[in-house]
């Protein structure tokens, strides 16, 4: 079965593949990816032009998140109906992506991480800012999270966009939000301390690329291609 090319977010790529299936994503520019249900003027869209950044939206719910080149770690893991791993129910259905990405943090390292097990939690910002709120799935250590889940859900299958910060920093992000200046300070302000980055964990640094491949050599290879993949 043929991979999917190199787009992050074109989705429809995903149905046709009868096995499980991961790939990292890497991105040339910065990118703010809008949840589904966000509006594109959620943006300031001539100010995100100026400043090199590109507005997508992608399939999966939740608030907008910035991704630049190098800042974080995105990986994409598909779940056909037919594998063991897929659950019909939205909120138990990423479980199993938060005990990955937990267990393999605990791998590199000896903090502590906790995994949100139950309905999503969006808080006062998570409509806005997908890393200020609680996913089902979602990691965390000592309350701040350290990976974000997006769902897309098909007929065929389940993807889940997975991404983790190497260093958070809110502002960038709020600076292109359109909002005005008094609330992008309080927005700055009150996010600072909603998640933190692979390098500023509180038992020491994590390196990406050794997070990366004990993630990729710890997912169970399934069906008759099963295939592991980066892109």
């Amino acid at each position: 079965m043929a991979a999917p090319t190199p787009s992050p977010f074109d989705v429809e790529q995903f149905r046709s593949l009868p096995n499980r299936y991961a790939v990292v994503r890497t991105l040339d520019r910065p990118t703010i990816v809008l949840g589904s249900a966000q509006r594109a003027d959620a943006v300031v869209g001539p100010r995100a032009a100026q400043s090199g950044v590109d507005v997508v939206h992608r399939r999966g719910g939740g608030g907008a998140v910035l991704v630049r080149p190098g800042d974080h770690l995105w990986i994409e893991v598909w779940i056909p109906q037919a594998d063991p791993l897929w659950e019909a129910d939205v909120t138990s259905a990423a479980s199993w992506v938060g005990a990955w990405w937990s267990d393999a943090l605990r791998t590199l390292g000896t903090g502590e991480y906790a995994v949100h097990r139950g309905p999503a939690a969006p808080g006062a910002h998570g409509a806005l800012v997908c890393f200020s709120g609680r996913g089902p799935g979602e990691v965390f250590s000592s309350g701040r999270k350290v990976m974000g889940i997006s769902q897309w859900r098909s007929r065929e299958g389940a993807l889940f966009h997975t991404c983790a910060y190497t260093r958070w920093d809110p502002a960038p992000l709020i600076d292109l939000l359109a909002v005005d200046p008094t609330t992008s300070a309080a927005l700055v302000e009150d996010l600072r301390h909603a998640a933190v980055g692979l390098e500023d964990l509180d038992d020491g640094p994590l390196e990406v690329t050794a997070l990366r491949d004990t993630l990729l050599s710890s997912l169970p290879v399934w069906g008759r291609d099963g295939p592991i993949q980066q892109a």
